[in-house]
């Protein structure tokens, strides 16, 4: 499988690349955004690994641009930013996974491992689920409520699935994280909460029927009242 790193420290490139290279991937590198904004458009790469600072094009709008021209190749983001608007934005941005500097390149190696399996996947029958007037069509990627369509960001699409696929269960902070956004939950950061906001506001406010249901201290459950 080929990757693309994204990195501008010459040490820390080289260490992943190294890394990588002998855990059998083969790696391109680039050192600024425009470069591998123009690679990443010309070659199909497992996934993409990128700092957010660097020069020519941030990894914000790198992963940005790239989201526009319709590439799906999986993103993760490697940064010194770790606080929980840092992530958010990252994940708005069109990032599916966010490792926080200094890491361990055990867990990176896991993080790509996870990614690669996850992009060879392929849906090969239409999907709908549907409960308490939601109808999700995940080949689409269409939500709609009492045949009204909602606009979701793929984080929110993916956390709404979640949800639904495991309707009239509590789920904790945790194992939302860990499903939605394959993280080692991290306690000191309000990412579920902020995103279960942003879903309630599109799925839930300007309906009479309730369907997310906060469970103090346990987590959130996916219901109809």
């Amino acid at each position: 499988m080929k990757l693309l790193i994204v990195e501008d420290e010459p040490k820390t490139l080289q260490a992943i690349q190294q890394g990588l290279e002998e855990s059998q991937f083969e790696v391109d590198i680039a050192y600024d955004g425009l470069i591998a904004k123009r690679l990443a458009l010309k070659n199909n790469y497992a996934a993409i690994i990128t700092d957010l600072i660097l020069p020519g094009l941030n990894g914000y709008e790198l992963c940005r641009q790239l989201r526009a021209e319709g590439l799906t190749t999986p993103i993760l983001m490697l940064t010194a930013l770790g606080e929980t608007e840092d992530k958010i934005s990252g994940f708005d941005a069109g990032a599916d996974q966010y490792l926080t500097k200094p890491f361990q390149f055990s867990e990176l190696l896991a993080r790509v491992r996870s990614l690669t399996k996850r992009g060879t996947q392929v849906s090969l029958t239409a999907q709908t689920l549907r409960y308490g007037g939601i109808e999700m069509n995940l080949d689409a990627k269409t939500v709609t409520r009492d045949e009204q369509p909602i606009e979701l960001t793929a984080r929110e699409f993916a956390l709404l699935e979640f949800l639904m696929r495991n309707q009239g269960r509590v789920l904790s902070k945790p194992s939302i994280a860990e499903h939605v956004w394959d993280l080692n939950f991290d306690t000191g950061t309000n990412v579920v909460e902020v995103y279960i906001n942003y879903l309630r506001k599109k799925i839930d406010r300007d309906f009479p029927k309730k369907l997310i249901h906060t469970h103090f201290g346990m987590g959130y459950m996916f219901k109809e009242e």
